[in-house]
């Protein structure tokens, strides 16, 4: 399975990155696994926000691969257990799709039409984190999922 997250904006903080980091180095025996970060757009005002999401929206589907499962990350979308959030993954990855593809917005989060056009609206929480945290508790849970999957001990 190759699972692509796409991340508006850079980790700066050394303690994410180190986190971060480690997920990944966990998760890679279970799936190929590629963060793609692209470059957020300046806001200045809440009218320019709009603009500035519907501009990341451009950006993000540009790197977005044919064939691929998109899943948008929003306050908004469904909220799922650990164990739903691995049946999940398993059922992406036998039906047979090139990739699936997860999208982390900006500060100003994601143009709605983006996650309108997404094949799978996810929520982490309804409560507020930082896009990089998000990355974190994704990864985070992308590597519960598998331990799920795999019957390995971890979970709970």
């Amino acid at each position: 399975m190759n699972i692509k997250v796409i991340a508006l904006g850079k980790i700066k903080e050394k303690y994410m990155k180190s986190a971060i980091d480690e997920f990944l180095k966990r998760i890679r025996p279970y799936c190929s696994m590629q963060i793609v970060e692209v470059q957020e757009e300046p806001v200045y005002s809440d009218v320019l926000a709009s603009h500035a999401r519907e501009i990341e929206a451009k950006k993000i589907r540009e790197k977005i691969g044919s064939n691929s499962f998109v899943v948008a990350l929003d306050i908004d979308g469904v909220e799922l257990s650990s164990e739903e959030f691995a049946k999940k993954i398993d059922a992406l990855a036998s039906s047979g799709l090139n990739s699936v593809v997860f999208v982390i917005g900006s500060s100003t989060g994601l143009d709605d039409g983006f996650k309108k056009s997404a094949d799978f609206r996810l929520s982490m929480s309804k409560m507020t984190f930082t896009h990089q945290f998000a990355r974190l508790m994704l990864l985070k849970q992308l590597y519960r999922a598998f331990k799920i999957l795999n019957n390995e001990t971890y979970h709970k």
